[in-house]
């Protein structure tokens, strides 16, 4: 589950036997020890696909994406975002942990313009003056905007709600391709394997499904009151 950590941080623990509750997930203080050794990273990796529908044209939405200034820092809430450069951010996104050793998560993130075919791209960049403490990101995401008439959107809705809607409305769908690499300290490394591989993989998927929850429901919020657009409550995704 996720637990509100401070104002800025979310800290995500094992919800089963596998993890240890957030009040004993402390790092041992001599695992600081294992911070000079050559460790290779344990690699875990998931790949994640959903979509949000914004009740208005295509182009609308485009124009309102590409402003992303204007908006996601806002919508990251409660994680904290800092622009980075013209299109990057720096992103505190919370500490997570299993095994009684918990992560700091920060990462660089840049939102390319759209390409030729239309998709959005975001990538992870550096962050100046930064070093991930025992940690590598690799985050690859692309998204399309599929604009379909509302009839077509609400075909089931009663007729009363489908009169309502915009003649357009936008369907933007995403996928995710995530790798994050740990470098484990001792205590950890001398474990099974495939524990900490089925422990890391289902962690790394708890994480995805929340901030994406989460993160679209606000994006999908902030661009329709921000528009003035209705967005019917009851059709809400999240």
């Amino acid at each position: 589950m996720m637990k509100q950590d401070s104002a800025e941080y979310q800290t995500v623990e094992a919800s089963d036997e596998l993890w240890f509750p957030d009040s004993s997930c402390q790092q041992p203080e001599n695992s600081g020890a294992d911070a000079a050794e050559e460790v290779e990273p344990t690699w875990f990796r998931t790949h994640f696909e959903d979509s949000m529908e914004m009740y208005a044209d295509a182009d609308t939405v485009a124009k309102h994406l590409n402003d992303h200034k204007n908006w996601f820092t806002q919508c990251a809430l409660p994680m904290k975002a800092e622009p980075l450069g013209d299109n990057g951010y720096d992103l505190l996104i919370g500490r997570f942990g299993a095994f009684g050793y918990r992560v700091e998560a920060r990462i660089g993130l840049e939102l390319l313009p759209p390409d030729s075919e239309g998709c959005y791209w975001i990538k992870t960049i550096p962050v100046p003056d930064y070093t991930p403490p025992g940690y590598e990101v690799d985050f690859r995401s692309g998204m399309k905007l599929e604009e379909i008439s509302a009839g077509e959107f609400a075909a089931d809705w009663p007729e009363a709600e489908r009169s309502e809607l915009p003649p357009k409305i936008t369907n933007a769908t995403w996928s995710l391709d995530l790798s994050v690499g740990v470098r484990f300290p001792k205590f950890i490394r001398s474990m099974s394997q495939s524990l900490i591989q089925k422990t890391g993989d289902r962690l790394l998927e708890n994480i995805i499904k929340q901030v994406n929850r989460r993160l679209t429901y606000k994006t999908q919020l902030v661009f329709h009151e921000s528009l003035g657009i209705p967005f019917p409550k009851k059709h809400r995704k999240y």
